[in-house]
């Protein structure tokens, strides 16, 4: 006997402009309204920069420009969606920026089809399949494939001095007004 459970999986689905994509629940942590990024120089376009997440480097991505997709305005919607990925056998977190998050849904796997080989922008290798939910198609993402071991270790060597360097600034701030305080 079959469980139900093995034949649906979650997602959190969000927007990139027209297009849905869908990420595994699982793989998500949690979803942050837009914040302040601290940007890193000499890093390619799509990645916006770092957030100290409660003491964590978090590298956050435009997922509009690493998808190849044209860049988009921020609006009260957009935020950032904090995930796990899976790069060489270690996981990372990841924050990726949307347009807005939509909802989860819980996709049977009968309505997953595989990702189609031509007609899309995206690489497939990006994709792990098509969502097909009532007459809307979602594109469901490999967060393990957007991310590349060389991009992710890229932001995390040149990030770990910036945040010492926000810490600092922080503490300055702190120590200055402790002294206006008095």
């Amino acid at each position: 006997m079959t469980s139900i459970n093995t034949e649906i999986k979650q997602f959190v689905t969000f927007q990139l402009g027209e297009e849905v994509f869908g990420v595994e629940v699982n793989r998500t942590r949690e979803i942050l309204s837009l914040i302040p990024v601290t940007s890193v120089p000499q890093t390619p376009d799509y990645m916006i920069g770092v957030i100290n997440l409660r003491g964590q480097v978090v590298p956050v991505i435009d997922m509009r420009l690493k998808l190849g997709l044209p860049a988009g305005e921020e609006t009260q919607d957009t935020c950032i969606i904090v995930m796990e990925v899976q790069v060489e056998d270690e996981t990372l977190v990841v924050g990726a920026r949307a347009d807005a998050v939509r909802e989860v849904l819980e996709i049977n796997r009968d309505q997953i089809e595989p990702p189609p080989r031509l007609g899309t922008k995206l690489k497939a290798e990006f994709i792990e399949g098509m969502g097909k939910v009532d007459d809307q198609f979602l594109i469901l993402l490999n967060v393990d494939h957007v991310f590349s071991s060389d991009e992710i270790a890229l932001v995390q060597d040149i990030s770990g001095g910036e945040v010492d360097e926000i810490e600092q600034e922080e503490e300055s701030v702190e120590a200055v007004l402790n002294d206006q305080i008095r």
